[in-house]
């Protein structure tokens, strides 16, 4: 059991492991940032994100789509392994047996702390095989977004959050122990209200990306994928 004396001493606030004021660890002589568990951090100003995107979209084109999810997803594997580490050993248990609502509320608060926007997840669909995620305020799709040019035909456009599309493939591949894809059907960076993805298997989501360049809406293909068996 934890005593007040621990929790003063390793700061510790149940239920708020990513808490900027605690996680977040500057070192101001040599200007670096680092996490509670002693790992280094970047911060990258807007500018950066923006010409990435269209540095990338001018050099790759049609590419840049499968190098961002793939970067994403590799990234994605060792910084969530990492998370691991950071959440077993602050609630001094193996994740598997966090409850929950707790780990819920740390992958939001994660989400949040490292300027990502606010995550945001549905399993209502769980019984069909997928998961829903939604992220409101992402820097990545406004930064996307800030990138286009405004010669391109906004016809031509689709969802852009292939990073964090990657990133949560490998959070659930993690999680289920099985390969999972994700597929995002809209976008911030379109005008949208929230980023929405689905993630399940490449088998369920086949058609998901197909429908996407169609223009069908969120619900649509939710609809689609959860009337078939």
């Amino acid at each position: 059991m934890t005593t007040l004396q621990e929790i003063l001493q390793d700061q510790i606030l149940p239920g708020h492991c990513f808490s900027p004021a605690y996680y977040i660890r500057p070192d101001i002589h040599t200007g670096l940032l680092y996490s509670r568990g002693g790992y280094r951090l970047a911060a990258f100003p807007m500018p950066l994100l923006e010409a990435l995107y269209s540095g990338l979209r001018y050099e790759t084109g049609q590419a840049t789509r499968v190098i961002l999810y793939n970067c994403g997803r590799d990234w994605g594997e060792a910084f969530f392994r990492r998370i691991e580490d950071e959440l077993s050993g602050y609630y001094q248990q193996p994740l598997q047996e966090l409850p929950m609502g707790i780990f819920l509320d740390a992958l939001s608060d994660l989400w949040a702390t490292h300027g990502w926007g606010r995550l945001e997840l549905d399993f209502s669909a769980a019984d069909h095989g997928l998961v829903q995620a939604g992220i409101r305020n992402s820097g990545f799709a406004l930064a996307a977004r800030a990138s286009f040019n405004p010669e391109e035909p906004s016809a031509r456009r689709e969802p852009a959050g292939y990073l964090e599309a990657g990133m949560l493939a490998s959070l659930f591949s993690l999680l289920s122990g099985r390969d999972l894809i994700c597929v995002q059907t809209t976008c911030e960076s379109l005008g949208a209200d929230l980023n929405r993805f689905l993630i399940g298997t490449a088998q369920r989501l086949h058609h998901c990306e197909e429908w996407v360049r169609k223009g069908l809406s969120h619900d649509e293909i939710l609809d689609r994928l959860t009337a078939s068996p």
